[in-house]
């Protein structure tokens, strides 16, 4: 892959949009694009080049001079001692480190990504400089979240590949904007009589899965939020319980007549799958769930489940009985329009390699179980 365009290319020269212009939802799609391939963007005039991304050559043409500072989340600065626990309460907010003279790309990377804090002692100290933008800074933690990268930048001026704003960001995860694309029946182990419903919006590649089972009574349905998870669903990991509790919930809604289960594309409680495996490997160094989010760089749970709000109201269902131990996702639904008339606990026996991941969501998380 080409190093980031030079100037004079033609998508080097579209220009910043003001603050105020009318949210682009495809700018972020493109955005993402761009960020994957290690060229820089621009979010309402700063000029940003992903760490994760980036090689020399893509560094050399971005920030020649090697002047660009590293704008990394609170988060992440809390663990570097550059913000008190209190700062990062909101781990997603932006903080901007000084680019000292010895802080090359490998530097960069080990600043950016905790798993390597063991193997590559950080040289330190970094100094965290005023934040002339906090709004776009933020805006550009966010769209490294939606593109699974580490949420760490190299910040310069210059040509970019994609210009947006913050409003582009937000609109890009606008949950009105999925529509039902297909629905068809699938009988399914533990629930033959089932249909199979598709979601999704113009500018994700992310597709939202409904099951129905069984029959509308008139009653309201018994509904499962239930979050993708790879290791778990497929490949049988016992550090979770997502995979048996997929097939409970099938179970328990084919047992209650009719109800839907929910297959949210939302890897790693929304950080995406190479982030959450980065989150198991701080996990094999002794944090807990809820720390080794933070210490990416992330909110502890940055799923928006306005989306499962949206899908089931394109199903005609605005009143629910909901499977969960979770309170957030209650209120999730119930912020966007869908009445939660009873929780019903969702409780499956922990194994030795989940039993402190189910402690860490009872006890750091609110899980009622």
């Amino acid at each position: 892959m080409s190093a980031a365009r030079p100037a004079g290319d033609a998508g080097a020269s579209a220009p910043v949009r003001p603050s105020d212009a009318r949210a682009d939802p495809r700018a972020a799609a493109r955005a993402v694009d761009a960020l994957r391939r290690g060229w820089p963007i621009a979010i309402d005039g700063l000029s940003l080049l992903a760490v994760e991304t980036a090689d020399p050559e893509r560094l050399a043409a971005f920030d020649g001079e090697g002047r660009a500072d590293i704008l990394i989340s609170s988060g992440r600065a809390a663990t570097l001692k550059l913000a008190n626990q209190l700062a990062a309460a909101d781990p997603d907010s932006p903080v901007l480190v000084e680019r000292a003279p010895w802080i090359d790309l490998p530097a960069a990377t080990a600043l950016a990504d905790p798993q390597l804090d063991l193997a590559t002692p950080l040289k330190g100290p970094y100094r965290a400089l005023p934040l002339g933008d906090p709004t776009s800074a933020g805006a550009a933690l966010r769209l490294a979240r939606i593109a699974g990268l580490l949420p760490a930048f190299f910040v310069n001026e210059g040509a970019v590949e994609v210009a947006l704003t913050p409003a582009d960001v937000d609109a890009h995860e606008d949950p009105d904007r999925l529509t039902l694309s297909v629905r068809a029946r699938l009988p399914v182990d533990g629930a033959e009589d089932a249909e199979i419903a598709a979601f999704r919006s113009p500018e994700s590649a992310d597709e939202h899965i409904a099951l129905l089972i069984g029959t509308p009574n008139g009653q309201p349905p018994l509904v499962r939020l239930h979050s993708e998870c790879l290791t778990g669903d497929v490949l049988g990991s016992l550090k979770c319980d997502c995979g048996p509790q997929l097939q409970a919930a099938v179970r328990a809604i084919a047992e209650s007549g009719w109800g839907v289960l929910l297959y949210l594309r939302q890897e790693g409680r929304g950080i995406g799958l190479v982030n959450k495996l980065r989150a198991y490997a701080l996990q094999d160094q002794g944090f807990d769930t809820v720390d080794a989010n933070t210490r990416l760089g992330f909110a502890v749970d940055a799923r928006d489940f306005g989306v499962a709000a949206r899908m089931l109201k394109l199903l005609g269902q605005d009143r629910v009985r909901l499977l969960t131990n979770n309170p957030a996702k209650v209120a999730g639904l119930e912020t966007k329009g869908v009445t939660v008339i009873e929780r019903v606990p969702h409780h499956l026996p922990p194994n030795p390699h989940n039993e402190r991941y189910l402690a860490t969501k009872r006890d750091r998380t609110g899980h009622q179980f």
